[in-house]
């Protein structure tokens, strides 16, 4: 006779089969195999509230392996969730709270959007990160107010991507005991068995990289899941990887081959499997006991958080000042006056790069924002990005607000998403533009996700130099252009870097901040309104001597000075041109077509100025006008021998402002 786990273990199962059915769409191997062990860990370890997915000092809970959604879809509404039975009968469609991979802010309950392979792997780190942090910062003798885990199921797909071996490696160096992953290591993957591409000995990769590993030879034996898990939570010095021998497609005649990973069953296989397993509930039909049981959820979650909540009044009383920074953070907002008196600049100070004057206004930020850390991929004092006065975050330390993420682009971008997904963190981490590429799958899940990262990208064009062409960035900000609801800043001096840093953290979207090398003048406007302007993404910087301009010169960055020399250059030929800076052009499109029609005045010439590809700006420059950019990469050669080279000069704006013109 069967256990009432046996049957939720079941349950799961079949509510995941019967939303792949009906949707004629979707995963069912990984549901069928890696039931018992998410069973398990729901059941018996994962602290949260269905009540209130919110709740922060939950354990968080990642499916890695996001293609075997319909697994956490049956335990979100199993266990109580605000995810009805008829959001899983619509599973994969659209408009449903059931996606085919999960999507954070969508669905109840769901972590981290996940699915590209790897992602949720590092996001997890990130959490694990954050919740270290602050421990650390706000926890004291007698008043645990923050302690929790991380957990995630991961595949071997997750394994073989670069990325999680970055993520894995940071993870084992940082000592971050409270991560927990359970590996579902059922040998096969898309083309066929793993050992096609994949033989290596994962148990000695993450042990040499510090993990505790453990076995669970037989993934359906609830009571080794129990005791291997029970053990990693035991484990406070390292991370731990609990590898779960599973067989994808459990029970149905597709067990243990590739053709049960991404395809239904067909309704003659889900037949056979009921049968095999006993099962003879109709679909979507779960059993009372099974309901009963897993909704036991509702109750558990209600009481952790109760006793957090008392718990969280007692360290208010004896902790007030602590007490109201850290629910402050909870809630995402900015302490009070926290940008008032940051520094502003003046033309005496002399020539800035932008990436000088970032590191400035991130040392002043950081004194009034406590949850501002983050760190750099390796280049930290080239990237201007260590807060001054703070230790590295560090075993010993995880007090400390700078992170030394090492050359691992990919995990570092992963893991400040998972950082800004936790709360109470408001997390950045920088490289030069060029290895953006490397951050790439981040920064698109950063903007899908919506969750406050801010990226740090210096060394911005050709003026890099020297290194040449290999670092010198000249597709990359068009590319990161291309990725919706990603702002962009390009600022082009010390002050605009000053609002674009406000602009970032009052919107609270995730951004890049794109940033010179190079020294450049500081031309500032009115500051008065430099951060409204900014805001709006974009705005005229040097008016024409005489209204309607014959002109307008578009720039951003480093080629905004220039345009301004270009503009008294004409000014003398008796051209009236109006500079426009454009810091953020994704800000800029979401204002008012009035707004806009204000600014670039249709119907004048206008002439787009920015090192790197022209791609994108044809809008902008229109039929009557041009756009000076680089289609090709650069060379290694000083910044001046190369702006000559290529163009980036006022003798050459000049010259094609009046061949727009024809003078």
């Amino acid at each position: 006779m069967k256990t009432v786990d046996d049957l939720c273990i079941d349950a799961i199962r079949f509510l995941s089969v019967d939303q792949i059915e009906k949707a004629a769409s979707g995963h069912p191997g990984l549901p069928l195999g890696a039931a018992p062990m998410a069973y398990v860990l729901w059941d018996r370890f994962l602290r949260h509230n269905p009540r209130n997915p919110d709740w922060f000092n939950r354990d968080r809970f990642i499916l890695s392996a996001g293609h075997g959604s319909a697994l956490l879809y049956s335990l979100l509404y199993l266990s109580g969730y605000e995810l009805p039975i008829e959001e899983l009968k619509r599973f994969r469609q659209l408009g449903s709270l059931t996606p085919g991979h999960p999507e954070h802010g969508l669905t109840p309950g769901v972590e981290a959007t996940t699915g590209p392979l790897g992602q949720g792997f590092a996001m997890g780190v990130g959490m694990a990160i954050a919740e270290a942090h602050l421990a650390a910062v706000y926890n004291r003798p007698d008043h645990e107010v923050i302690d929790h885990r991380t957990f995630a199921i991961v595949s071997d797909g997750d394994l073989m991507e670069g990325i999680s071996s970055e993520a894995a490696s940071l993870a084992g160096r940082l000592e971050l005991g409270k991560l927990v992953y359970l590996y579902d290591d059922n040998h096969i993957s898309i083309e066929g068995g793993t050992a096609l591409a994949f033989t290596e000995n994962v148990a000695g990769r993450f042990e040499a990289l510090g993990w505790q590993v453990l076995t669970v030879e037989e993934g359906n034996d609830a009571a080794s899941l129990v005791a291997a898990i029970g053990e990693a939570i035991g484990e406070t010095g390292r991370p731990s990887l609990i590898r779960v021998r599973t067989h994808i497609g459990f029970g149905s005649p597709k067990q243990d081959s590739a053709d049960a990973h991404g395809a239904p069953l067909g309704a003659e296989a889900v037949k056979a499997t009921r049968e095999a397993a006993g099962w003879d509930e109709k679909p979507f039909h779960v059993p009372a006991e099974v309901a009963d049981h897993m909704k036991l959820a509702v109750q558990r979650g209600a009481e952790w958080e109760n006793e957090w909540n008392l718990a969280l009044g007692l360290y208010r009383v004896d902790f007030p000042d602590e007490c109201a920074e850290l629910e402050r953070r909870i809630r995402g907002e900015l302490p009070e006056d926290w940008d008032r008196d940051l520094p502003a600049f003046s033309g005496t100070t002399g020539e800035i790069a932008t990436r000088g004057a970032s590191g400035t206004v991130l040392n002043a930020i950081a004194e009034k924002v406590p949850e501002l850390m983050g760190g750099s991929a390796d280049l930290g004092p080239s990237n201007k990005s260590v807060i001054k006065g703070s230790p590295a975050f560090l075993p010993g330390t995880y007090q400390g607000r700078n992170f030394h993420f090492g050359v691992r682009e990919m995990a570092m971008g992963a893991a400040v998403n998972g950082m800004a997904l936790h709360g109470g963190i408001r997390p950045y981490c920088s490289t030069f533009l060029v290895f953006s590429d490397y951050a790439r799958p981040a920064l698109r899940l950063a903007a899908l996700m919506e969750c406050p990262s801010l990226f740090i990208f210096t060394h911005d064009s050709f003026y890099v130099g020297e290194d040449g062409p290999t670092h010198q960035p000249v597709e990359q900000i068009a590319s990161l252009r291309a990725i919706p609801n990603l702002l962009v800043f390009r600022p082009a001096d010390a002050n605009e870097t000053l609002a674009s840093w406000e602009t970032a953290l009052t919107l609270g979207r995730p951004a890049c901040l794109v940033l010179t090398r190079q020294k450049l003048p500081v031309t500032p406007p009115e500051i008065s309104r430099l951060f409204t302007d900014t805001a709006k993404g974009g705005y005229v910087l040097r008016e024409a001597n005489e209204l309607p301009p014959d002109i307008v010169l578009v720039a951003t960055g480093s080629e905004v000075s220039l345009a301004i020399e270009a503009r008294s250059e004409l000014s003398a030929k008796d051209v009236h041109a109006r500079v426009v800076s454009l810091p953020c052009r994704e800000l800029f499109e979401e204002q008012p077509d009035a707004y806009r029609e204000k600014v670039l005045s249709s119907g004048i010439p206008r002439l787009v100025i920015e090192a790197g590809t022209t791609f994108g700006w044809e809008g902008y420059a229109g039929d009557d006008g041009a756009v000076i950019g680089l289609d090709h990469f650069g060379a290694s050669a000083p910044a001046n021998a190369l702006a000559a080279q290529f163009g980036f000069t006022v003798e050459r704006v000049v010259r094609k402002a009046l061949d727009l013109l024809k003078r």
